[in-house]
């Protein structure tokens, strides 16, 4: 792997993360639901499994900051 192509999945993760902490609570829950099942229907796909684990991050970060709040 390039120093590029790692760049390039840092930033989209980034922004990816950023966008998905602006959503709100039940549109991050419907979008890890989504994320899952694009994991399923493509298992060898690590950019697809990144993104899913983001989402799972942020939504994680996001009930923890609920429960706390």
């Amino acid at each position: 792997m390039s120093i590029e192509t790692t760049t390039t999945e840092t930033t989209t993760t980034q922004t990816t993360t950023t966008a998905a902490t602006k959503r709100s609570t039940d549109e991050l829950r419907h979008s890890v639901v989504e994320f899952l099942m694009a994991v399923i229907g493509a298992p060898d796909d690590e950019e697809i499994a990144r993104t899913a684990d983001d989402a799972v991050r942020v939504l994680d970060a996001r009930l923890s900051e609920e429960r706390q709040g």
